[in-house]
């Protein structure tokens, strides 16, 4: 049995780095908990083989830096959009919706920021998401009456910036 384990802890390693398969996916591939995935993960980490690590090495030495910014920018994205989902669904006031608004607009134009000198598409989105953080903050110093307005305006407005500059 400890023999399949560790059969099973190096393909799971595998698909991680050279595959970039989510630990959700490699629990549901041999039929794991993710935590289990995490577990090994983690005990790996701290014996030095930092499987994070060797699949950024990996995907800059066969796909290039640019493939790294676009990784990161497309899960960024995606947890973007649930937190988006989570504005139109979830119950918050307007005010709610507005303030976090604005502050997934702040964390766009900081990860956009940080990785601008690595791929020129996802400078274009920081300034985009930058414009738009100043107007959010403009609307709600100024015109907080149509902070509902905006907020319809922006939802939508937010995902086709996102599929304009990471496309």
């Amino acid at each position: 049995m400890a023999r399949n384990n560790e059969e099973l802890r190096r393909k799971a390693r595998s698909d991680y780095i050279f595959r970039r398969f989510t630990q959700a996916t490699i629990a549901a591939a041999y039929g794991l908990s993710e935590a289990t995935v995490g577990r090994w993960k983690k005990a790996a980490k701290a014996d030095g083989d930092d499987w994070d690590k060797a699949r950024t090495a990996h995907v800059i030495a066969g796909e290039g830096v640019e493939a790294v910014v676009s990784t990161v920018v497309e899960d960024f994205m995606i947890q973007t959009q649930a937190i988006m989902d989570e504005i139109r669904d979830g119950d918050h006031t307007t005010q709610e919706k507005v303030a976090m608004l604005v502050s997934v607009s702040d964390a766009m134009t900081k990860m956009a920021a940080s990785a601008k000198r690595f791929a020129p598409k996802v400078s274009e989105l920081g300034v985009a998401q930058d414009v738009m953080s100043k107007l959010l903050d403009f609307v709600r110093q100024e015109f907080p009456h149509h902070a509902a307005a905006v907020l319809e305006i922006i939802e939508p407005f937010s995902e086709r910036l996102s599929e304009i500059y990471t496309t």
